[in-house]
């Protein structure tokens, strides 16, 4: 077992959450709050799935329902960090464009076995990536249309239209979303060992079985980055996805 399910766990564990938020508060960074909630928010969501998933996975309905309330959670963060007003809802099409594709591509070929014991981990390794994707993709570009909005204008003055010229400014910044993903597939094993490699090797796999299970999900992570990034800087070059 890596880590033990002891007392110990549990005091490093919190020690580890309050040196996070004392060190964002001495940095003034302003995120303090947000940490330990998110913190305490992790602990209680993974044990309610720890006592649910054995159950989720048995049957199709809480198991559709499941990924479904991924899926939902995922719209609504990714949204609220981009925008606070109304068009936040328009994070479900990139998302969504990004994994359902994959998912089902790997259903139809059997590399993905339709038993909720693998369908909701790499399911939920691709939301997640998507969700990330989104966030930076779509922040990036509205912070960026914002500070340049001169450009922007001067831009349409010379005849461009309004996606146009938006896009111009705004995809550069909305394409370094995809950099942690890359630097992610572009060090493994050099600087890290994902998660997905360490857990098969701890399950009895062969280093090449684990190494194969890793690749694949890189590879899928880019795919479906590369899809929520183009997607949401079309949703905010047409305006859809904007701030007040």
């Amino acid at each position: 077992m890596l880590l033990p399910v002891t007392p110990t766990l549990g005091v490093v564990l919190a020690v580890l959450l309050v040196f996070a938020v004392a060190v964002a508060g001495w940095a003034s960074l302003g995120r303090g709050r947000e940490i330990a909630v998110a913190g305490v928010r992790a602990a209680v969501q993974l044990a309610a799935v720890s006592l649910l998933i054995g159950w989720v996975v048995r049957s199709l309905g809480p198991l559709l329902g499941f990924l479904a309330l991924m899926f939902a959670v995922a719209v609504r963060t990714a949204g609220r960090r981009i925008t606070p007003n109304r068009t936040w809802w328009w994070a479900a099409l990139p998302i969504a464009a990004g994994v359902a594709p994959v998912v089902v591509a790997l259903l139809l070929t059997g590399l993905l076995p339709p038993r909720g014991i693998a369908l909701i981990p790499v399911t939920g390794i691709l939301i997640g990536g998507a969700l990330t994707a989104t966030v930076l993709g779509g922040r990036r570009a509205l912070d960026e249309l914002g500070a340049r909005r001169g450009e922007v204008e001067a831009g349409m003055a010379l005849g461009l239209l309004d996606r146009d010229a938006r896009l111009e400014i705004a995809r550069p910044a909305a394409s370094d979303a995809l950099l942690p993903g890359l630097d992610q597939t572009r060090t493994v094993g050099l600087v890290t060992l994902p998660g997905a490699f360490v857990g098969m090797l701890l399950g009895g796999a062969s280093p090449v079985q684990a190494g194969a299970v890793q690749l694949f999900v890189l590879v899928a992570l880019m795919a479906v980055q590369a899809v929520a990034v183009a997607l949401v800087l079309e949703l905010v070059a047409r305006g859809l996805l904007h701030r007040d």
